[in-house]
């Protein structure tokens, strides 16, 4: 049994000492670990799974903002060469193109996400990202000063802070106590890659229920199939799988065996808080839905990108442990506004007359642009708004990603973020900006920017004099008249106190 008990040092001989310590090697685990890394964080991942366990073809691949966020570290190009780009969002029966949108990669990366873990882990491996695989966690204690983390091995683990990143039954969040509240499921799926004897009837589906389908993949079909009820537990069989194709096509085509084989439901829960005291949460350990959208993923990776750099920043003693109270406030209201639409595109997948209604209404309010691109924008990520304030309409948003001039030749925003640290970029056309104090973590860039400045959703906005981007690519300061003003509040809020 998982158990938190507040107060028990746990500190001994044997125990590991490390500033971090990660629950899961999935790609939110793996990728979190990738930016302590960078930031020169002392971390470790602890993962059930040994070194030849995947988890298949769970996701079918990457968003725009997601995207972004590997070019933003220089691993964009890797992973580009091994996907496809495509277009895939929609709503209702509305596509809703990516192709007009002001970012350099408008479309989403068709790559399943077996092949995405092996070439995260590749870079988690060139970083020096370690991994303990074949553990698990039996139980968890903190105190004032860490986290004592027993594994089922006998071995102990100590650290600053501890992430679960381990899933939607996250044992972290339950050992923390951390309220899992939401919907409970209404419609199972079973999700296989197998291979058939038979040619089998390729194309998608839909009846009162959901629907389902059948599609090519790398080494012969890939097998989404509703259930008739809400089935329980992850490791379905051969046989159900048998019994579903029969169901829904009448026949099993010749079914000879499943590479792999999994359940997936529309469960839909949000994590009371994604932090208590030095426990936090990420990924589906924080937020479950529907796949719907292909939100998951992106969340997950998202949610390390933006608390990593926050976390290296309080360990070093440069920034308050307050910092980490921004990670709940601005990543929860992103994980809750996804989860609305999955079950809005759930609810719209299905085939009875009534929802047909429904989606006939979807799609003629969708035949509106300004309808069209904000749905477009919230279910790509590159929409996304943390509240930072009031002021210039890129405050708070991601950082176009720019043609620079620089003293240094040219340069792209995303190029200046690959070490993940803050970025200050002096954009004025006259003196220097006056960025006195300014902590040595950051860099500091005087540039010249051509063209517009246009933002996803919001269109052309006023040309900035200068930028304070954090090192997840979310600008936390606008310079507007070529002065400072403003800028040693938010030097002294997101990027901590000078060395």
């Amino acid at each position: 049994m998982v158990n938190v008990t507040k107060g028990a040092s746990g500190r001994g001989a044997a125990a590991g000492e490390h500033a971090m310590v990660i629950a899961g090697a999935g790609p939110t685990g793996v990728m979190l670990a990738a930016e302590l890394a960078l930031a020169g964080v002392d971390a470790v991942v602890v993962e059930r799974r040994t070194a030849d366990e995947h988890l298949g073809s769970r996701s079918g691949g990457l968003l725009a903002r997601t995207i972004e966020i590997l070019d933003q570290r220089g691993i964009a190009e890797r992973v580009l060469a091994a996907g496809s780009p495509v277009q895939v969002h929609s709503y209702g029966t509305t596509t809703l193109d990516l192709a007009g949108f002001p970012t350099r990669h408008p479309y989403a990366l068709a790559l399943w996400q077996n092949r995405f873990e092996e070439l995260l882990g590749t870079w988690a491996d060139e970083l020096g990202v370690r991994v303990l695989r074949g553990r698990a966690i039996a139980a968890i204690a903190q105190d004032a000063d860490g986290v004592t983390i027993d594994l089922d091995d006998g071995a102990r683990l100590r650290a600053a802070y501890l992430v679960g990143c381990d899933g939607g039954r996250s044992l972290v969040r339950k050992a923390a106590g951390i309220g899992f509240p939401g919907w409970d499921a209404a419609t199972s799926y079973l999700l296989a890659e197998v291979a058939f004897d038979e040619e089998p009837e390729v194309g998608l589906r839909r009846d009162a229920r959901g629907v389902y389908a059948i599609g090519p993949a790398e080494d012969g079909h890939r097998v989404v199939a509703r259930e008739d009820v809400v089935e329980a537990g992850d490791a379905p069989t051969l046989e159900e799988l048998r019994d579903a194709l029969r169901r829904l096509w009448g026949r099993d085509f010749g079914l000879r065996q499943a590479s792999s084989l999994s359940r997936f439901r529309d469960t839909t829960r949000l994590a009371s808080t994604y932090r208590s005291g030095r426990v936090l949460l990420a990924g589906d350990a924080a937020h479950i839905h529907a796949p719907m959208g292909g939100q998951g993923l992106q969340l997950g990776l998202q949610d390390a990108v933006n608390l990593g750099w926050k976390l290296a920043q309080v360990l070093d003693g440069v920034s308050p442990t307050s910092l980490l109270d921004t990670y709940d406030a601005e990543r929860r209201p992103v994980a809750a506004r996804a989860q609305r639409h999955t079950m809005a595109l759930t609810a719209l997948a299905r085939g009875d007359d009534r929802t047909a209604a429904l989606r006939e209404v979807v799609d003629e309010l969708l035949e509106l642009d300004e309808a069209r691109t904000r749905l477009a924008g919230a279910l790509s990520g590159l929409d996304v708004h943390y509240d930072l304030g009031d002021g210039h309409p890129l405050l708070g948003r991601r950082v176009p990603d720019l043609d620079l001039a620089t003293d240094d030749g040219p340069r792209r925003t995303s190029e200046l973020l690959h070490d993940a640290r803050p970025l200050l970029l002096d954009l004025g056309r006259g003196a220097p900006l006056d960025a006195a104090d300014v902590p040595e973590r950051v860099r500091v860039v005087r540039a010249r920017a051509a063209g517009p400045w246009e933002l996803p959703v919001l269109g052309a906005v006023a040309a900035p004099t200068g930028l304070l981007v954090r090192p997840d690519g979310y600008v936390a300061w606008v310079g507007g008249d070529g002065r400072a003003t403003g800028l040693p509040d938010a030097l002294a809020r997101w990027c901590g106190a000078p060395a």
